[in-house]
């Protein structure tokens, strides 16, 4: 079965699913979506590290608990760097959604975030997690590029005809 390229299947093919149209990605949006996920990936590590301490606050009440902690954290520079990065991975990921075909953003963000939370933890000198974790990697690697793949559009072809 081929599809128009209104995005629409002639006939009883048809469906609610098959009149939308095709929107296809582009490589800004998948550039926006490696910058999403470096900025969310990267910076956990740098979290993990950063928030080292906060166990050892105590306090008697569980309100004065919380606040004891978030002070903990918002005073911590270790913290704070890599939490402000991460939040504005944030801010892009909501722009991007704005022109981003949502099947596409959430699993390509989410999937290289792992990725290079892998490889950022590594160079920190944490342990990757053995020949699964790098199995897993390049799996996820795979499953990516499948996605872009089949949602990019080709060079040379007219979007608007």
């Amino acid at each position: 079965m081929l599809k128009r390229r209104s995005g629409t299947l002639p006939g009883p093919e048809r469906s609610l699913y098959s009149t939308l149209p095709v929107r296809m990605v582009t490589g800004g949006e998948v550039l926006s979506l490696v910058l999403v996920s470096l900025l969310w990936g990267c910076t956990n590590p740098f979290l993990r590290t950063g928030s080292a301490g906060l166990e050892r606050v105590r306090e008697p009440s569980r309100v004065r608990q919380l606040l004891a902690e978030v002070r903990f954290l918002l005073l911590n520079v270790q913290y704070m760097v890599p939490f402000l990065l991460n939040q504005s991975g944030s801010a892009v990921f909501y722009y991007t959604l704005s022109s981003t075909d949502l099947s596409v953003a959430v699993p390509v963000a989410n999937s290289l975030t792992f990725v290079w939370t892998l490889l950022t933890g590594r160079l920190l000198g944490e342990e990757l997690g053995g020949k699964q974790a790098v199995l897993g990697m390049f799996l996820t690697m795979a499953g990516i590029t499948l996605c872009v793949v089949s949602s990019t559009e080709p060079l040379g072809s007219d979007r608007h005809a």
